[in-house]
């Protein structure tokens, strides 16, 4: 694994043995597996999961450009070792899912996934969502918020959030305009 998942996964994500059958998936989880019926299930669950969530990170603001395409199309084709077309369709169609879905769904399918992901993946997903919120060269307010919301719905602790969230402050649109206004003379 090199390029960007490296930077993102520290130790390489892999999946635990055992976990739950396919019947206890959400719907929107189910439709993306069906798709990548090449890979093992679960390692096709987890994609359909990490997909899910980036997207869902990047509607968070009601768009999606095509930075953030690209950051989602790049994690999900280097972690699952897709070719481009498939992450392509992969992404698609959380893109699809997300903003379809949303709400209860972004819920559900969150906890699912942490109910399967190690910490370690955990901690991949919630760099991955802000490097996609980030990807327009700046993390709005409604993508930072809805990154907490994940974070929250992973069980990560308070103290690891703030550690991923440090590599990102700069980019922070509530960050960026706090310097600005302590930059302005008075008035």
């Amino acid at each position: 694994m090199s390029g960007f998942l490296e930077r993102i996964i520290r130790p390489a994500a892999t999946l635990p043995d055992g976990g739950r059958d396919i019947l206890g998936e959400t719907e929107t989880v189910r439709r993306i597996v069906a798709r990548l019926d090449a890979l093992p299930p679960e390692r096709a669950r987890f994609l359909a999961g990490f997909a899910y969530i980036l997207a869902r990170a990047a509607e968070a603001d009601l768009e999606i450009s095509d930075a953030e395409t690209a950051v989602i199309d790049a994690a999900v084709e280097e972690l699952g070792g897709l070719d481009t077309a498939q992450a392509v369709m992969v992404v698609q169609m959380a893109k699809l899912q997300s903003r379809a879905k949303f709400g209860t769904e972004d819920y559900l399918v969150t906890r699912e996934f942490a109910g399967f992901a190690t910490d370690e993946q955990k901690q991949a997903v919630v760099r991955a969502c802000f490097a996609v919120g980030a990807a327009d060269d700046e993390i709005s307010n409604e993508e930072a918020h809805a990154v907490n919301e994940i974070a929250r719905e992973l069980g990560m602790d308070r103290p690891t959030l703030n550690a991923i969230r440090e590599g990102y402050v700069d980019q922070f649109s509530a960050i960026r305009a706090a310097r600005k206004l302590a930059r302005r003379p008075p008035p």
